[in-house]
This record gives C-alpha cells, sequence and structure tokens, in this order.
C-alpha cells in the first residue's frame, strides 16, 4: 500500500510541474481576454478535457505503444527526462510559454490551449514513463486518479485565472516558475539517474 501511496505522489507531483498550470494561466488569459465569462469557461473546459482524453489515452495505451515501436522503459525514461532538463532550462532562462494566436476562438480552445500549452510532448513523456513503471492495478489506478487531479486542478486555476495573475503580478509569476523549474530540472535528472542504472549494470555484467 505504501509503495502505491509513493507511486501515487510521485505521479501526481511530476504531472502537476510539468503541466504546470500557473504558467499556462497568463497565456490564457491574454488569449481570452475579449471573451465574456461564459466563453471564457467554455474554453477552460474544453482545452482540459481535450488534455485529459490525451493523457488518458497515452496512459492506458502506454504498454502497447511499447511494443509497437520496440520502447524499453529505461530509454523512455532517459528520453523524458532529457526532455524534462531541457524543459527546466528554458523556464530558466526566461523563456515563457507563448502561442501564436493573440485571441482564440471556442475550436482553437483545444489547439494550441489544450495541445501542447496544457499537455505537452512532456506531459506525454511523463504518463508513458510513469506507466511503464507501474507494477500492479493499483500503480495503474493512482496514475489515472493523479492525472484526473491534475486536470481538475488546471481547470480551477484557469477558471480564476484572471484574478490570480492581477493579484500574483508578472514578478510573482516569474518567481513560481522559476521554483517550479527546479523542480522540474530535478525529476528530469532522477529519470535519467534511474535509466542509465540498469542500463549500466548490464553493461558491467556483460563484461565480467
Amino acid at each position: 500500500m505504501n509503495d502505491v501511496i509513493s507511486f501515487g505522489l510521485l505521479s501526481f507531483t511530476s504531472l502537476f510541474t510539468i503541466i504546470d498550470p500557473f504558467a499556462v494561466a497568463p497565456v490564457f488569459v491574454t488569449m481570452t481576454e475579449q471573451y465574456n465569462q461564459d466563453q471564457r469557461r467554455q474554453a477552460v473546459f474544453r482545452s482540459c478535457t481535450s488534455a485529459l482524453v490525451i493523457l488518458l489515452v497515452f496512459a492506458i495505451c502506454g504498454g502497447l505503444i511499447f511494443k509497437v515501436f520496440g520502447i524499453t522503459v529505461d530509454a523512455l525514461r532517459i528520453a523524458g527526462g532529457i526532455l524534462f532538463f531541457m524543459m527546466a532550462l528554458q523556464m530558466l532562462m526566461g523563456k515563457e510559454r507563448t502561442a501564436n494566436n493573440e485571441s482564440l476562438d471556442l475550436d482553437q480552445a483545444i489547439v494550441p490551449l489544450g495541445i501542447p500549452l496544457i499537455c505537452g510532448p512532456g506531459a506525454i513523456s511523463t504518463v508513458m514513463v510513469l506507466m511503464g513503471q507501474n507494477r500492479s492495478l493499483g500503480h495503474v489506478a493512482v496514475l489515472i486518479l493523479a492525472i484526473a487531479l491534475v486536470i481538475a486542478l488546471t481547470v480551477a486555476v484557469l477558471l480564476v485565472s484572471p484574478k490570480i495573475v492581477k493579484f500574483i503580478g508578472k514578478t510573482g509569476i516569474a518567481v513560481i516558475t522559476k521554483v517550479i523549474a527546479l523542480i522540474v530540472c530535478t525529476i528530469g535528472v532522477q529519470f535519467i539517474i534511474d535509466g542509465l542504472k540498469p542500463v549500466l549494470l548490464n553493461i558491467l555484467a556483460s563484461a565480467k
């Protein structure tokens, strides 16, 4: 049970830090500044629903994707870790999430807001890596629960995002982004270590 809880916490923190709804909030506010309250609410639910569906598809079908493309869990851990590390460096250097659209209609709430701003390559690779690490149905259940909780929190943040951005300000958003970047960087390094460890052990075993 403790192992399942630990895996659930890892899944939640990994997804929350990589999706980072607080970094999405300023972009969302800018793209929906011409919306009334009802239109903005519709945009939130459309974008988050599309992100949820994509993440669940990759979580549930992760094993099949591994088999079809011949992907190993260790290789995906290393690739995911490198991606995390690169994203963290971009965040630390001040590169913010952007979108080409200055305004957003309800159909565009799916792309680019839902995908890739909320559900980007980092989030997709994260659920695939985590699914590859599961060892029981309990792990699968808590991973799906973690995905649902993170998306639910993203919905909540985006619904109140105009107030959050106004209250925290650009400086506050920048500070939060830097802290989250450090967490993402640490998770990325840990994924790389976890992926390299069995590979190096196999090399050493073969050399003996």
